[in-house]
């Protein structure tokens, strides 16, 4: 693997890391989903390190687009729930 292989593996990993922390820390609700629809673009970045472009579509499709989806729709319906 090549030097510059190396270094954006570790910066992938790296970026999951501290948003996966991220996510569990922070307090607002949309803030948290945006810190895992990032971590799910590293893990697309890193499938692509790591040349696997197949699962990096599917990655890039559920973890950084259908998941932060749901969670941003249930967010808004639980918001408008509380305003009743």
């Amino acid at each position: 693997m090549s030097n510059i292989a190396v270094i954006l593996n570790v910066a992938c990993v790296l970026g999951m890391c501290i948003t996966g922390i991220l996510a569990s820390q922070l307090e607002n609700l949309l803030s948290s989903t945006i810190a895992i629809t990032a971590t799910g673009i590293f893990a697309a970045a890193e499938f692509l390190v790591l040349q696997a472009p197949d699962v990096a579509i599917s990655e890039a499709a559920v973890g950084a687009a259908l998941v932060p989806l749901i969670f941003i729709v249930t967010i808004k319906k639980i918001r408008r729930g509380d305003r009743k």
